[in-house]
């Protein structure tokens, strides 16, 4: 499934205050936004909405189940494969690294409030469509 035309971004992070803020700015934009605390919750949580999102926004390292190991799986999945996924990480030695995952983009903590609304704006439309 691709990305375009759904109005949600599922942000991937064990970190509670970059969800928190991730959230706000994409809703302030008019973005729907929903919160998975590491791969296994985002991967539960895909396999049981009724609709999918536009842009996974994932951090790679989260404990239970990484960054990388949901993105393995995901890719793996027909049903979820075709959701484009950017990564969020602190980590800029990374960048060669997700680059071999087929990542959209890279979003280096902290970000740019237009730099994460731009990303979004490519993949998801504002306020349709509830996830």
């Amino acid at each position: 499934m691709s990305g375009t035309g759904a109005s949600a971004v599922l942000v991937v992070d064990d970190d509670k205050k970059v969800c928190e803020i991730i959230s706000a700015v994409l809703a302030s934009q008019g973005y729907e936004t929903a919160v998975a605390g590491n791969g296994k919750e985002a991967l539960d949580y895909l396999r049981t909405s009724s609709s999918q999102p536009g842009l996974i926004l994932l951090d790679l390292m989260m404990p239970e189940m990484t960054g990388w190991e949901f993105r393995r799986i995901q890719q793996a999945d027909p049903a979820l494969a075709g959701i484009p996924v950017a990564i969020i990480t602190g980590l800029a030695e990374e960048e060669g690294k997700v680059a071999s995952i087929g990542a959209v983009d890279v979003l280096y903590k902290p970000s740019r409030v237009e730099t994460l609304t731009t990303l979004a704006s490519r993949f998801c439309k504002k306020g349709q469509d509830k996830i």
